[in-house]
């Protein structure tokens, strides 16, 4: 029987986030692949009977590895198992499916390397399994597959696709050239959602679990990062990815809206603006020649400085409003303004800090994405409720509010809640050293640049607020609980380009 996390369908780059994140968890990548494989073998042994003969298709990749597994077990059960490698095994890069070749290489050495067309051999089997490309696979077959994909077709034996059958992309159905055309297709954890458009390819589907908790697809970790990690062109341009214009600073606070500034621009955006009151503005021109500003008229930020933002407006491709700019009756009543402006505009918008609690006064969905991220008592003031203790509620106050507001809110604490109108995801990462001023500031740039990049606004809190808190776990385990918030910006990049590379972290003791 299907539960229903299983018939729920998952696109391949969720599920590939999914697997990543599972390894941070201490699931490895081989235990998965030994249940998937384990759970192809079963149906077929429950087919056929032991001495009947089977042939599996792998390729070198993942979906190769579960064939080598399935290949394993059909072999200890009884069963006379061929092994046709597309590919050549020096080609193996991926660890546990080269764990596996080597298993069943030791104990049983009928394994045939295809490496073109006229080399695939015409074999007879009673069961014929197509282990050759996964989730992963886009665009049309190239030689040999599209050969030994016919090759498959033109045998008489049953035939089991793992996970999606050769040929059908899993996320859109469609067909890749030519596919297999299965009689069984064993899916793992949930349907893919192409399997849903394909079933002339797909046949019977079955649904097995390979040990992934359902509460983990609610964990942020390493594979969220993956999803947010853009490709960059050789003949990629300025501007590219992204410009992001924060605005923030106040006579009081001149440092929040340059933790911001600095932090996203070490998420691989392309150009910063910062708008704030003139003299914090030309403090910032003397710190970093990496910042942009647009020096605002007044010691606050007011109605009037929209006349200098509004031309931004029309070239950034994110906005976030409220690192350091105060409460003052000018600058509430700017925050007011400055939201319609952008709405009309149409950018994405993320509002932190002192412009949660001037949005508190008018807050209304919006037509753009936007991104809110308060801590417990900006929640309070937020929503009027105060965040209850157990977690299993707080999910469920903090989705309503996101449900109200169309919007996607980072609930900072202990642990992260992150939760839009349809999804929420928790995030441990971080320290009680955090506590330190600045580290909220840190993540709105984080996720202010992502924004900027186009990235969802749900995926982008996920993963601004799971590196925020691995780069303050980073300088917790060089410097023990005395950071400053510049400290955690210097550890972003390191966590953009090895994302697992936290999980390698020493805390110190509490």
């Amino acid at each position: 029987m299907q539960s229903k996390n299983q018939c729920q369908t998952i696109s391949s780059r969720e599920m590939r986030a999914l697997e990543v994140n599972a390894e941070y968890f201490n699931i490895s990548l081989l235990q998965l692949m030994e249940l998937a494989g384990r759970n192809v073998a079963q149906e077929g042994m429950a087919r056929f009977s032991k001495g009947s003969k089977v042939v599996i298709f792998c390729g070198i990749g993942g979906n190769g590895g579960d064939g080598f597994v399935a290949a394993r077990h059909m072999l200890a059960a009884g069963f006379e198992v061929f092994v046709i490698l597309v590919g050549r095994r020096r080609n193996i890069s991926h660890e546990a499916t080269l764990k596996n070749y080597q298993a069943f290489q030791a104990f049983q050495g009928n394994i045939l390397e295809v490496t073109d067309s006229a080399g695939i051999p015409q074999i007879k089997a009673d069961i014929v399994i197509d282990a050759l490309l996964g989730t992963g696979a886009k665009g049309k077959l190239k030689t040999p597959f599209a050969q030994v994909v016919d090759a498959i077709n033109g045998m008489d034996g049953f035939k089991i696709a793992i996970d999606v059958p050769t040929g059908i992309d899993a996320d859109t159905g469609a067909v890749m050239g030519t596919a297999v055309e299965a009689d069984l297709t064993v899916t793992f954890h949930r349907v893919k959602a192409g399997l849903e458009k394909a079933k002339t390819y797909v046949g019977d589907l079955v649904v097995t679990p390979i040990g992934l908790p359902c509460a983990l697809e609610h964990f942020a970790g390493p594979g969220d990062v993956l999803l947010a990690t853009k490709q960059r062109s050789p003949v990629a341009h300025k501007g590219d990815f992204g410009r992001l214009l924060i605005i923030g600073g106040s006579e009081v606070y001149s440092g929040a809206p340059v933790l911001a500034s600095l932090a996203a621009t070490r998420t691989g955006v392309d150009i910063v603006y910062l708008a704030a009151p003139e003299k914090v503005a030309c403090e910032v021109s003397a710190m970093s020649a990496d910042l942009i500003t647009l020096k605002l008229e007044g010691s606050n930020l007011n109605r009037s400085n929209m006349e200098t933002i509004r031309p931004f407006l029309s070239i950034v491709d994110a906005v976030v409003m409220g690192p350091g700019m105060g409460v003052a009756p000018e600058t509430q009543e700017f925050v007011r303004v400055c939201v319609a402006e952008v709405e009309m505009a149409g950018k994405p918008l993320m509002i932190d800090a002192d412009g949660l609690k001037a949005f508190a006064k008018f807050q209304r969905p919006l037509s753009v994405p936007l991104v809110l991220s308060p801590h417990a008592n900006e929640y309070a003031v937020l929503t009027g409720e105060s965040l209850p203790e157990e977690q299993a509620e707080r999910v469920v106050m903090v989705h309503k509010t996101a449900k109200r507001l169309n919007a996607t809110l980072i609930v900072k604490g202990s642990i992260d809640l992150i939760c839009n109108s349809a999804r929420f995801k928790l995030n441990f990462t971080g320290n009680p050293g955090m506590t330190v001023g600045g580290t909220g500031d840190v993540l709105s740039g984080i996720v202010g640049g992502l924004l900027a990049q186009q990235i969802d606004p749900f995926e982008a809190a996920v993963v601004g607020a799971f590196i925020n808190g691995a780069a303050g776990d980073f300088v917790a385990g060089a410097l023990g609980y005395h950071m400053v918030a510049t400290d955690i910006i210097d550890w972003i990049p390191q966590l953009f380009e090895d994302p697992m590379s936290h999980q390698r972290v020493r805390l110190p003791e509490e």
